[in-house]
């Protein structure tokens, strides 16, 4: 008769031990599934594509026969070999993997635009680390059929000017069908595609054959995508949340390095007298009328490692006129902060479970109890 008592209760505790520890099973994979997987939906599901002059009047199929619906992201900076820390690598690569993926399957763009600087390494990358690179790269950025994906060459993918050589450039164009000088029409909307690096100015080979490639599309062009900003003097004019610190805004820019060169830009401009600019390479954000009249966006870059709260561009654009729209990507400090709560709140679970809170704590348990049983 004591002995089967005794097992009851040993049965009943053992019971009671696996509900719990289930609980916690649950409590800890809710929150991780929430923070990794689920806050990418809740974030970007509160993005909305803008409007254009005249597309509040039109029915979706008139939308999307005329709205080319574009996504522009930049400076994804994918970790090499050399200076990419594993844990570093798995975190980054997973956030923008999520937040791309999320954003396509959400807000279903014509085309995609990433304007260079997609890897960290490319300018030293030897072929097999090249090679694993792009790999990561194409898992991570995979897109349907209904999607395009044009990626613009940056100085960390060849290399600054003085790096930059044939192969390497070569080496880029082939895996994304890229060229300087490339243009790109979609529903009617021209863009040219600007290897910013060879507009250094200085008559080596493949500055003369970017320059010339530029010169002969110069009467086609209204858009232009490019890794350099045009020429400006700092950031210190740019505002918004995603903008350069209060600290790095008045540090001035050096042309052929943070910016293209007085000349170069103003070379763009007098060939092409494009109606939108759009650039990467600062890593932040920033708005700038160029002759007056010509915006040009800056791109914040994508990934968390360059910054706090990543974003993209998405972008309604029509022959005749567009309309830009930032969406913000999940703050990774925010992030931090659901777990350092998560984390505390299972302490003090554990704790209460087993009975070791301090007296405090486990006399507000003891009342906490009493008012459930009244």
């Amino acid at each position: 008769m004591l002995s089967s008592s005794s097992t009851t209760v040993k049965n009943l505790l053992l019971k009671k031990r696996l509900c719990f520890l289930l609980k916690l099973v649950c409590y800890v994979s809710s929150v991780f599934i929430f923070c990794e997987f689920l806050i990418y939906y809740v974030v970007i599901f509160q993005c909305r594509w803008p409007e254009v002059k005249g597309g509040a009047h039109m029915s979706e199929k008139e939308t999307s026969a005329s709205v080319l619906r574009a996504i522009i992201l930049a400076d994804t900076h994918l970790l090499g070999e050399i200076k990419g820390h594993w844990l570093d690598k798995l975190r980054r690569e997973w956030q923008m993997e999520r937040s791309f993926q999320t954003a396509l399957w959400l807000l279903e763009p014509d085309i995609v635009f990433i304007l260079g600087d997609v890897f960290d390494e490319g300018k030293w990358s030897l072929p097999q680390a090249w090679a694993d690179d792009v790999r990561r790269f194409r898992k991570m950025f995979k897109f349907p059929a209904s999607t395009e994906l044009v990626v613009v060459v940056g100085n960390h993918d060849i290399g600054f000017h003085y790096e930059m050589t044939t192969y390497k450039v070569n080496r880029f164009g082939k895996v994304f069908n890229f060229t300087s000088g490339k243009l790109i029409t979609r529903k009617g909307i021209n863009f040219v595609l600007v290897n910013s690096v060879a507009m250094e100015g200085d008559g080596c080979t493949l500055c003369r054959t970017t320059e010339a490639k530029l010169v002969a599309l110069s009467h086609k062009l209204n858009c232009s995508q490019q890794h350099y900003p045009l020429y400006r003097k700092s950031d210190a004019e740019c505002t918004g949340e995603d903008s350069a610190s209060p600290e790095e805004k008045n540090i001035p820019f050096k042309e052929k390095y943070d910016v293209l060169s007085q000349e170069a830009s103003q070379k763009l401009i007098w060939w092409f007298h494009p109606r939108l600019i759009l650039s990467g390479h600062t890593h932040s954000a920033c708005e700038v009328l160029h002759a007056g009249k010509i915006p040009e966006v800056s791109v914040p870059s994508f990934s968390w490692r360059n910054r706090n709260n990543p974003s993209f561009i998405m972008g309604s654009i029509t022959p005749t006129d567009f309309s830009l729209q930032k969406c913000f990507l999940p703050y990774e400090s925010r992030v931090f902060t659901i777990y350092c709560a998560a984390g505390a709140l299972l302490v003090i679970l554990i704790l209460a479970h087993f009975q070791l809170l301090t007296p405090p704590f486990y006399f507000a348990q003891r009342l906490i109890s009493k008012h459930k049983a009244v």
